[in-house]
C-alpha cells in the first residue's frame, strides 16, 4: 500500500475560523489536500476530495451572497483541479474504487459528484446530520448515483485503512489512519485539528461542539506521539514543506 498528498488548491479563510484567537481578522490561506492511496490490491482509495473544481474562476461560487463570502474564499488555479491532479497520476475518477470523507464541508467533499463509480465511506452520524444542512452544501455530495456506505464507530474499512471517530468539528467526524509498509502509521486529521496552533492556544471555539473537539485533538496527539505517526493536520501551512506532496509517495 502507498500514498500520495495531492494539493487541491489553497483557502483563504479568517484566522478566527481556524482557530479563535489566532489572527481572528487576518485572511490566511491554507492548503486543501485529497489524499491518494493505492491499495494492496492494485485498488484506488481517495480521501476527501477538496473544494469544487467549479471554483476555479468563481470563487464565491459556494458562499457568495452569504454572510461569510469574505470569510472563506477559495483560491484554485486550473493544476488544482482534482481532475488535473489525477491526470497527473495517469488516473482519472473512473479509476477511483473508494473515497472516505473525513466529513462533508464543501472543502472535504466538494467534489463527490466526480466519483460515480465509488463507494463513499462516511460516518452515518455525519451524513445524517449534514443531509439538508445548509453547512454542507449539498450539492456536491448528496446525489443519486452516488453510493454511500455508513460506518459507524471505529472500523478497518479497507485492508490498512482505519476510520477513528473524532466529533467536536461536526458531529460524526472521523480521522484516518493508514498502515504503511515503509513509513508506518499515518494519521490523517481531517477538520479534528486544523492548525497546529490550536493545540499552543488550546482554543477550540472554532468548532460546533468546543469540549468534543478539544477531547479528540487531544486522543490523536496522545495516539501520534505513542504509535510514532506521521501526524497530518487538516489545513496546517507548515506541513506543506514537512510533508511532500506529489509525486512523493509514502510506501
Amino acid at each position: 500500500m502507498e500514498m500520495t498528498i495531492l494539493p487541491l488548491g489553497d483557502c483563504v479563510c479568517a484566522g478566527s475560523v481556524l482557530t479563535p484567537g489566532y489572527h481572528d481578522t487576518e485572511m490566511t490561506p491554507v492548503p486543501v489536500s485529497g489524499y491518494l492511496v493505492t491499495l494492496d490490491d492494485g485498488k484506488r482509495l481517495l480521501i476527501d476530495t477538496g473544494m469544487s473544481r467549479d471554483h476555479i474562476g468563481n470563487p464565491y461560487l459556494t458562499y457568495g451572497g452569504t454572510e461569510i463570502q469574505d470569510a472563506i474564499v477559495p483560491d484554485m488555479d486550473p493544476a488544482d483541479d482534482i481532475v488535473a491532479r489525477l491526470a497527473e497520476a495517469g488516473l482519472t475518477p473512473e479509476d477511483i474504487d473508494y473515497v472516505i470523507n473525513t466529513h462533508l464541508h464543501f472543502d472535504h467533499a466538494g467534489n463527490n459528484f466526480l466519483f460515480t463509480r465509488a463507494t463513499f465511506f462516511v460516518q452515518r452520524e455525519q451524513y445524517e446530520f449534514a443531509d439538508g444542512h445548509p453547512s454542507f452544501p449539498n450539492q456536491y455530495w448528496n446525489l443519486p448515483g452516488l453510493k454511500y456506505e455508513l460506518v459507524e464507530g471505529r472500523r478497518e474499512v479497507l485492508p490498512g485503512v482505519e476510520v477513528l471517530p473524532t466529533p467536536g468539528h461536526v458531529p460524526g467526524h472521523q480521522s484516518v489512519i493508514l498502515t504503511l509498509p515503509e513509513t508506518g502509521t499515518v494519521i490523517l486529521s481531517g477538520d479534528a485539528v486544523h492548525i497546529a496552533k490550536s493545540y499552543e492556544l488550546d482554543n477550540w471555539d472554532g468548532h460546533m461542539d468546543p469540549p468534543a473537539a478539544r477531547t479528540s485533538a487531544l486522543m490523536l496527539q496522545e495516539m501520534a506521539e505513542q504509535q510514532h505517526a506521521r501526524y497530518i493536520l487538516g489545513h496546517e501551512p507548515s506541513q506543506v514543506a514537512q510533508f511532500p506532496r506529489f509525486p512523493h509517495v509514502y510506501r
